[in-house]
């Protein structure tokens, strides 16, 4: 897994290969692609099939149907902004990777029991940032974690510095690689 998680909104299915190829080009070799939109799965399978080189996933999977839906299309991780037991049993099941929204000890251990040691702590700039994220590594030294929301430029470095991160999503990725790439 990348150290850099994009999160990629695609709101028309054109837009795929122009994103992607820019991430590729920024030297970003993985997407989350968001089921927020009509086209999600599409773009997905479609992703996975002209960036064979890239990690493909879904994101903003919030139930059991979008879930299955993401994986048919060839997702190759899953993320959520919260824990669904039942997208957590089918990734589970699959042998897939699934990063859920964590951001309580409640919800830690809920991963923990699920077999998960890998959150997605959002939005990270609501819930403390990068001292919640110390605070919170403290009891639960199996756990990394994805911060994302509300990461940026600015504070990257610092989230990568922390051993307890895993990788760090966010959108800017994606505005960045297409300022400087799009055609």
């Amino acid at each position: 897994m990348e150290k850099l998680i994009p999160v990629v909104v695609i709101k028309e299915l054109s837009e795929t290969e122009k994103i992607l190829s820019a991430l590729q080009k920024h030297g970003i070799n993985c997407a989350e692609i968001t089921f927020r939109t009509a086209c999600a799965a599409e773009a997905i399978a479609l992703a996975v099939k002209k960036f064979p080189d890239m990690s493909v996933g879904a994101g903003t999977v919030i139930n059991a149907e979008q879930c299955e839906a993401a994986l048919k299309a060839g997702a190759q991780f899953i993320v959520s902004p919260g824990l669904s037991v039942d997208v957590a049993k089918i990734c589970k099941e699959r042998n897939i990777p699934y990063y859920p929204g964590c951001v309580t000890p409640t919800e830690i251990m809920q991963a923990i029991e699920l077999g998960i040691t890998i959150v997605k702590f959002f939005p990270a700039n609501v819930y403390g940032g990068l001292k919640a994220l110390k605070a919170l590594a403290a009891p639960f030294p199996q756990i990394k974690f994805i911060p994302t929301g509300g990461v940026d430029r600015n504070n990257l470095d610092e989230f990568l510095a922390f051993e307890k991160v895993y990788a760090v999503g966010g959108s800017f990725m994606v505005k960045e690689a297409l300022e400087k790439y799009a055609q």
